[in-house]
């Protein structure tokens, strides 16, 4: 059988080395030797002989949604495999920590990360009830992070002569040592970017980066999972 289907750029390669790769833009492989976390339900694939189990609020916990407040459950995966991740197509990206990094996701952009990585559920100062971002998680650690985004992220620099406002709806993550509030436009709330209608933006002071999507958070897709 013959097709462009069969080219080295869709076909799977045996894992050379445990950990989380990009298999292509829309889906992780993580060779399992042991254990490693990943979102519920985000398998779409694995082969070899592994175990998934529902990870309860305790070590495992719920990473909270921005926004809904809802929770996102994780589930542990154990064994020695590989396994296919991915949700809905987006966009997956591996950031790797290293020891004394500290990184601010919102628990809807987790796809899987290694049981090396640790993690807090925070709410984030200064967003009050309207931030989006009221629960981030902070993942701290070293070891691999496997991220997704609706779109290709944007990555913004902030420094303590720039600030960097960003809507709740569209922020994906933040280096964990910036200083968060809540700020409002005096425009029209109309005519500034945001999904609830509403003139307010998180304000970011300090050093470092933001990660936001090009697409606000949709009410109905949040409910959806």
């Amino acid at each position: 059988m013959k097709s462009d289907l069969f080219s080295s750029e869709h076909m799977v390669e045996q894992a050379t080395a445990p950990g989380m790769t990009l298999q292509n833009a829309k889906s992780i492989k993580y060779a399992v030797n042991g254990e490693m976390h990943a979102r519920q339900g985000s398998m779409v694939a694995f082969r070899g002989e592994l175990q998934f189990e529902h990870k309860s609020q305790g070590i495992g916990g719920l990473l909270k949604r921005a926004v809904t407040g809802e929770g996102l459950p994780l589930m542990a995966v154990r064994g020695l495999g590989e396994v296919w991740l991915a949700h809905e197509a987006a966009n997956c990206f591996i950031v790797e920590l290293e020891q004394g990094d500290a990184l601010t996701i919102n628990g809807r952009n987790v796809l899987c990360f290694d049981p090396t990585l640790s993690y807090e559920i925070k709410t984030v100062k200064g967003a009050g009830m309207t931030g989006g971002g009221l629960f981030n998680s902070v993942f701290t650690g070293y070891g691999k992070l496997g991220l997704m985004c609706d779109g290709y992220p944007i990555v913004i620099p902030v420094s303590p002569q720039q600030p960097v406002f960003v809507d709740t709806d569209a922020v994906v993550g933040w280096s964990a040592q910036l200083q968060t509030s809540l700020h409002r436009s005096q425009s029209v709330g109309s005519m500034i970017r945001g999904g609830s209608g509403e003139a307010v933006q998180l304000r970011l002071d300090g050093q470092g980066f933001v990660i936001v999507r090009p697409s606000e958070l949709k009410p109905e897709k949040a409910s959806s999972h």
